[in-house]
């Protein structure tokens, strides 16, 4: 992905329609959080780069002492403020970019939660470095979210011919940040799924939150999609969407090049 497409597509989260739409996508597995304690050195200080809404800060508090919570989007933040756990003391919610917000090392963790990607990674990796405690790691969290064969292949024809973004763009993270010396591999894992369910309604309003199907990116095309994901269900007969939600982990060590 060329910096200026990754800009533009950016650009989506400082939309307040895009933030409020946040709360209608699949939760984390709880299991994940069992997970994540278990990276936790001391300080128990956890900084969520790129946290959006607080998928992750707003549940963090079980084992951590503080949460800085920064993200771009003031729009992001005043939704994850009024989210269930947004009113958490213990998270300090900053509006700035993960490369120049000020910070408060130093960090037991790092987590970046779908956000890592929009990051400029020659500025932000070392800094990430700078401020890790001493055998602290970095957790980058992305979810997985399996779709039913029985309308996979026609939902994504939907959202390929609406969408302009190839999802592709966003393939081998990892392995591009290994190769310049930015990142240091130490595993991966898959959680166990749990069940999630929600209308077909809100299944549309939690496509349109991302940043290939907002109505910044789709523009007059929004209701067009719309319409399509509602009329596939329809003639499914499916009124309520059931979905195994799991989240996939990797974590590491930022390095300084």
């Amino acid at each position: 992905m060329t910096a200026e497409v990754r800009r533009a597509l950016a650009s989506v989260w400082t939309d307040r329609e895009a933030a409020s739409l946040y709360r209608y996508r699949a939760p984390y597995p709880p299991v994940l959080f069992e997970a994540l304690r278990r990276f936790v050195v001391p300080p128990p200080v956890v900084l969520d780069a790129g946290c959006g809404t607080g998928a992750l800060s707003r549940h963090l508090g079980a084992f951590a002492s503080r949460i800085d919570a920064i993200d771009p989007s003031a729009a992001m933040i005043e939704e994850g403020r009024r989210l269930s756990g947004g009113d958490d003391p213990r998270i300090r919610w900053i509006v700035g970019a993960a490369e120049s917000a000020p910070l408060d090392p130093p960090y037991g963790l790092i987590t970046c939660g779908k956000s890592l990607h929009w990051m400029d990674h020659d500025v932000v990796m070392p800094r990430f470095a700078d401020v890790l405690a001493p055998g602290g790691r970095l957790v980058v969290v992305d979810d997985d979210v399996g779709y039913p064969p029985l309308w996979k292949k026609d939902l994504i024809a939907i959202i390929e011919r609406h969408s302009p973004v190839n999802p592709s763009a966003f393939k081998d993270l990892f392995g591009d940040l290994q190769r310049r010396g930015l990142f240091e591999r130490h595993g991966f894992l898959r959680t166990t799924v749990a069940p999630f369910e929600q209308s077909v309604e809100d299944f549309i309003r939690a496509l349109q939150s991302t940043s290939s199907l907002s109505r910044v990116t789709l523009g007059e095309r929004t209701d067009a999609f719309a319409a399509d994901v509602r009329a596939l269900f329809a003639r499914l007969g499916i009124t309520r969407i059931a979905l195994p939600v799991a989240a996939m982990v990797v974590w590491g060590r930022p390095l300084r090049p």
